[in-house]
């Protein structure tokens, strides 16, 4: 396989903030005298926003405030960055400089909105780090569509199939498969039987992620 271009996603996958997004949701329904449990929080994993709050008014009931949520949980969630910063994942600066040593462009694929992305990425010290960023507000649809990964690969003017995607979610790594880019899928949460059979390989952590990604750049470098 050619390889010319890296994707990464961003929440679960480069920063841990889905646990911050987690308590932000939990917390501003809470507020308004609702639960979001753990089950469905996970339906809302690598999805745009937009798509998480139709979901969560669904499955909490017409009677449920969603435009007072829209409000409180960014408040929340802003707070909780304020106070604590966000933390990058181990083994990821070390991924992203084996990228940058073989000089393959790089870009984000977020389903988070411009706004949060910047913000999240300024935090955690990596926003310099990307030629190209694109987020869930600037594509129609949101992953599992392929939608934003085709768009990456065209703004790093290369082909989806030379493409290594690095994702976090089921969602993330079926939009992954459906541009046409080997995924490798890093799972924040236990990754579902669909979610493994789309990925190219599926890792613990980061660092095992870049030695996969190492051995397809090898087999570039070799001509196969």
């Amino acid at each position: 396989m050619k390889v010319s271009a890296v994707v990464f996603d961003m929440d679960g996958l480069m920063v841990d903030t889905e646990p911050l997004y987690h308590s932000a949701w939990k917390q501003a329904a809470s507020e308004a005298g609702y639960e979001i449990t753990d089950a469905l929080y996970a339906t809302f994993v690598g999805r745009p926003t937009p798509v998480c709050e139709a979901l969560l008014h669904d499955a909490l009931g017409p009677s449920f405030p969603l435009g007072q949520f829209q409000k409180r949980w960014p408040e929340l969630w802003k707070l909780q960055i304020q106070n604590d910063g966000i933390p990058v994942k181990p083994g990821l600066i070390e991924l992203l400089d084996f990228v940058e040593s073989e000089r393959l462009p790089m870009a984000v694929a977020t389903s988070s909105e411009e706004e949060y992305t910047i913000l999240t990425l300024s935090t955690a010290g990596l926003l310099d780090r990307f030629t190209v960023m694109i987020t869930g507000d600037r594509v129609e649809r949101g992953k599992p569509e392929p939608d934003i990964y085709l768009e990456a690969a065209r703004r790093l003017k290369v082909s989806p199939s030379e493409c290594v995607a690095f994702e976090d979610s089921e969602a993330g790594i079926r939009a992954v498969q459906k541009a046409g880019m080997k995924g490798i899928l890093v799972p924040h949460w236990p990754a579902s039987p669909e979610a493994v059979h789309a990925a190219f390989a599926v890792v613990e952590t980061l660092h095992q992620a870049r030695d996969v990604l190492a051995s397809v750049v090898q087999q570039r470098s070799r001509g196969q």
